[in-house]
C-alpha cells in the first residue's frame, strides 16, 4: 500500500480507538446523566397497556408508561414493581406464579428479563445486543421461554422470528425463519400441552411491507408451530385478518383479535371444529396496517375457569364474559405514577442567517500531492489548504455540486450536479485555473464520476428513476465511461455503484447492492470496459464503502462500524484495523 493509503487508514484508525474508548464508558440507562426533574401523579386510565392474570386468578400484573405493576385480580391500587427511566413492558407470570418475564432495556437494549413476583431479584434472561427481544411468554414447564427476534435490513423497522431460550440465559435457539426483512412474525402463545406454539405473521401480497393495505382483506393469520415436527400450519385468517392469539387453560380455546370493518373485535375459536365467534367488539383498535416490533394488540389473559378474558380496552382493564357478546366487567386500577423527566437538549436556533458555521460535510477527498482537501457543504463543492486553510468556494455554480474526484495527476477534477430544471450532468474542472466545462450533453442522474489512471476518460453511474428526483431521463441506469472531453458514452453494465478504474484501466471495480435503501448483502465486482468477464471478487453482509487501494491489492470497507482492509488477488482473510477480530 502507498504512503497516502496507510495515512488515510492510520487516520481511521486513531479515530475508531478513540471512538471505542468512549464507548467503554458504562452508560446507566436508568441514570442518564443531565439534569431532570421529577413528576408524580395518579391515573386509573392507561394506553397501550400489556397485561396478565396469575396462574391462581388472585392477581393482574401490567404496563404502564414503561412501568409494571401488580393488583389484586379484583382491581384496586396498584403496586408498582419496577420503575425508573427504562422502558419495561410485557409481564407474564411463570406457570407456578413464582416468577414475572418481561421485557426491558435497562442492559442497553430489548432483552427478555426475569424477576420474583414481589419485583425482587430482577436479573435479564437474554444478552442480545443485535437483533433485539420482546414479547416474551413462558413454555408450561417454566424452563424455558419464547421470545420474538427483531431483524431489520434497508427498513429499519423489519420483522421477526421466534426464538427459545433456557431461563438460566444462553445464546438460544432459533424456531421459526422469517420469510423476508419487512413482514413481521410476533407474538408467541404455547398451548397449554407445549405441543404448539401459535404465533401472528404478516401475509399481505407483495413480499415487502406496504403503507396501503387493506385491514378488511386478510393481512395477519395466526399459525402454530408444531414444537415436535419443526413445522407450522395456518390456524386462521381471512378478512379482518387474525393476530394476537391465546390459548384457554384447557386448551380447546382460542382468543384472538380480528378487524371487522371499523372495529377491532375480539373471537373464539373452538380449535376442535373451526367454528369462530366474536365475543367483544369494543375494543381499541388495533394495529394490523402499521409496524408491529411489539405486537399488534396489547397481551392478554384467559382467567382461571375460562370464562372471562382479561384484556385492555380504551384505557381501561376489563373482564370479558366469553359466554356472552359485548359483556364486560371493569376491573377498576389506580396508579401512583412517579416519572424522572430528563431535560431535553436544546440549542439556540438562530433562524436565517447571512453567515454560518457549516456543521456536516461530505464526499470529502485529498488531492494526489496531499495538499488540498475538497470537499461538499450546503450543497457545494469547497476546497481547503491543507493542514489549516481557510475553505473557499469552488466554483460560482448556483446549482448543487457533490462527490468530486481528481485525476492521478491532480491537475483536472470531475464532479456531478444537479438543478431541478436542468436535471444532473459531469463537470471537468481545470484545478489550477477553475475553469469547468460540462462534459455530459444528455439529462440524467449523474453518479460519483472517477478518472482512468491514463486520465482520458472518466467512468460514472447513471442512477434509475426514485421517489425524489423522478422517473424523467432515466430510461437506462447503470455504469458508463466517457472521454474528458465529451462524446459519445459507452454502457458498461446495467448494476453497480461506486466505479473505479483499475490501475491498468483495462477494467473496472465496482459495488452491488445499493448503498441506503439497498440490500443488506454486498459485493465487491470487477469486469472489462464493455462489461465482460465480470466477476464476483466477494461477498459481504452489512458492510458499505469500499474502497481500492492505488496498486489493485487491497479494499477497504466499513462493517457494524469497524474498519477492515482485505487482499483482491488472491482472495485472502479480512483484516481489522480496530484491533478487533475479523467477523466474517
Amino acid at each position: 500500500m502507498n504512503k497516502l493509503f496507510l495515512t488515510f487508514f492510520t487516520t481511521l484508525f486513531v479515530i475508531s480507538n478513540a471512538t471505542n474508548a468512549q464507548d467503554k464508558q458504562k452508560w446507566d440507562v436508568n441514570n442518564p446523566p443531565g439534569p431532570y426533574k421529577e413528576v408524580n401523579f395518579t391515573v386509573n386510565e392507561g394506553t397501550w397497556m400489556n397485561l396478565d392474570v396469575s396462574p391462581d386468578g388472585k392477581q393482574i400484573t401490567f404496563d404502564l408508561l414503561g412501568d409494571i405493576y401488580i393488583m389484586p385480580a379484583t382491581g384496586g391500587k396498584a403496586k408498582l414493581l419496577r420503575g425508573g427511566m427504562a422502558m419495561e413492558v410485557q409481564p407474564r407470570f411463570s406457570p407456578d406464579g413464582s416468577k414475572i418475564l418481561f421485557t426491558s432495556d435497562a442492559g442497553g437494549g430489548d432483552n427478555v428479563w426475569v424477576m420474583n413476583t414481589d419485583g425482587s431479584n430482577a436479573k435479564q434472561i437474554t444478552k442480545e445486543n443485535f437483533r433485539l427481544l420482546n414479547n416474551a411468554v413462558w413454555t408450561p414447564d417454566g424452563n424455558y421461554i419464547i421470545a420474538r427476534k427483531h431483524f431489520t435490513s434497508a427498513r429499519s423497522l423489519g420483522a421477526g422470528e421466534l426464538w427459545i431460550y433456557h431461563l438460566h440465559g444462553g445464546s438460544g435457539l432459533q424456531l421459526t425463519a422469517r420469510k423476508n426483512d419487512q413482514q413481521d412474525l410476533n407474538e408467541p402463545a404455547a398451548s397449554p400441552d407445549g405441543k404448539y406454539i401459535y404465533y401472528s405473521e404478516d401475509m399481505y401480497g407483495g413480499g415487502h411491507f406496504e403503507y396501503n393495505k387493506d385491514p378488511n382483506n386478510q393481512i395477519f393469520v395466526i399459525k402454530r408451530y408444531d414444537t415436535e415436527k419443526g413445522i407450522s400450519e395456518t390456524v386462521t385468517g381471512g378478512p379482518g385478518g387474525a393476530c394476537r392469539p391465546q390459548l384457554s387453560h384447557n386448551g380447546k380455546l382460542l382468543s384472538f383479535v380480528r378487524r371487522v370493518r371499523t372495529k377491532t373485535v375480539l373471537f373464539l375459536r373452538n380449535l376442535e371444529t373451526g367454528e369462530e365467534w366474536a365475543i367483544y367488539d369494543k375494543l381499541s383498535k388495533d394495529q394490523q396496517e402499521a409496524w408491529t416490533i411489539f405486537g399488534i394488540y396489547t397481551g392478554y389473559s384467559w382467567m382461571p375457569g375460562d370464562k372471562q378474558i382479561a384484556i385492555w380496552s380504551e384505557g381501561k382493564i376489563i373482564a370479558v364474559d366469553v359466554n356472552a357478546v359485548n359483556k364486560a366487567t371493569e376491573i377498576p386500577f389506580a396508579c401512583e405514577v412517579k416519572q424522572r423527566i430528563t431535560d431535553a437538549v436544546r440549542f439556540d436556533q438562530k433562524i436565517n442567517q447571512n453567515y454560518f458555521s457549516a456543521k456536516v460535510i461530505r464526499n470529502a477527498i485529498t488531492s494526489p500531492d496531499g495538499n488540498w482537501l475538497v470537499f461538499n457543504a450546503v450543497g457545494h463543492l469547497w476546497q481547503m489548504k491543507l493542514p489549516n486553510g481557510t475553505p473557499t468556494r469552488l466554483t460560482n455554480n448556483t446549482y448543487f455540486e457533490f462527490e468530486p474526484s481528481f485525476s492521478k495527476d491532480g491537475k483536472k477534477l470531475a464532479f456531478v450536479t444537479w438543478n431541478d430544471a436542468n436535471t444532473g450532468s459531469i463537470q471537468i474542472m481545470d484545478f489550477n485555473s477553475g475553469k469547468c466545462h460540462t462534459i455530459t450533453d444528455k439529462k440524467g442522474i449523474y453518479r460519483t464520476p472517477a478518472f482512468s489512471p491514463q486520465g482520458d476518460k472518466i467512468v460514472y453511474q447513471k442512477e434509475g428513476s426514485n421517489d425524489i428526483l423522478g422517473n424523467a431521463y432515466t430510461p437506462k441506469p447503470g455504469l458508463y465511461t466517457m472521454p474528458i472531453s465529451g462524446g459519445e458514452e459507452h454502457f458498461v453494465c446495467e448494476d453497480g455503484e461506486y466505479p473505479q478504474f483499475s490501475k491498468n484501466g483495462k477494467q473496472i471495480y465496482y459495488q452491488t447492492g445499493g448503498s441506503l435503501f439497498g440490500a443488506l448483502d454486498k459485493a465487491y465486482n470487477r469486469c472489462n470496459l464493455d462489461g465482460t468477464e465480470n466477476s464476483v471478487l466477494f461477498k459481504s453482509n452489512y458492510s458499505n464503502q469500499f474502497t481500492i487501494s492505488p496498486n489493485n491489492q487491497w479494499v477497504a470497507y466499513v462493517y457494524l462500524h469497524q474498519v477492515f482492509v482485505a487482499p483482491i488477488m488472491p482472495i485472502g482473510k479480512p483484516i481489522s484495523l480496530n484491533n478487533k477480530p475479523a467477523l466474517e
